[in-house]
């Protein structure tokens, strides 16, 4: 199978201190046990849209530190005030689309974390589905979810295969690590 075209192949041409090469090797489709660092993600990966994945990396910890370190519960509880301060803080991406997404989307997992006990359990319990059903699933409880988003949200937290390569030495890791699609759809 030709690798040639894949994330895998991009980062080995990489230097070493770009942010894709540590991402590939110790994040990008390890499952994420966090409801938290989950819901983290699921802000990255809306925040990516219409941008590269290199600049959602280089902004990862200014996010981190403007969306409450990723706290469902306190992002859920954002007023207007905090709106407006993420719209104008230069550090993450200004867009008021993923601003009140970032929001609602919090309020939902704190829903589906009532209901089954955390989001994690949520997305086991909905597991296995086909990349058209977890959209569907998807864009019919959170905001700013689409195709592209829901499916690297799901392969880069390890519940779609397609990650890596299988060729990749990361893919042997992330399969000593269980992730969800393994012996699944």
């Amino acid at each position: 199978m030709d690798q040639s075209n894949t994330y895998c192949a991009y980062v080995a041409k990489l230097d070493a201190s770009n942010p894709n090469v540590h991402y590939h090797d110790h994040e990008y489709g390890f499952p994420i046990a966090d409801d938290n660092e989950l819901f983290g993600r699921l802000i990255l990966e809306i925040n990516q849209a219409g941008l590269s994945w290199n600049t959602i990396l280089n902004k990862k910890e200014n996010f981190r530190k403007a969306y409450s370190n990723f706290n469902i519960s306190k992002v859920a509880k954002y007023t207007q005030k905090d709106r407006d301060r993420l719209l104008s803080d230069a550090g993450i991406i200004r867009n008021k689309l993923k601003v009140n997404a970032a929001i609602h989307n919090a309020n939902q997992i704190l829903a589906l974390q009532k209901e089954y006990g955390s989001f994690k359990n949520w997305l086991d319990a909905n597991h296995p589905m086909t990349r058209e059903e977890w959209v569907k699933l998807f864009k019919k409880t959170f905001k700013f979810t689409g195709g592209e988003i829901t499916n690297e949200f799901l392969m880069s937290s390890g519940y779609l295969k397609g990650a890596h390569g299988e060729d990749c030495p990361v893919f042997k890791k992330i399969l000593k690590t269980k992730p969800a699609w393994i012996n699944k759809k």
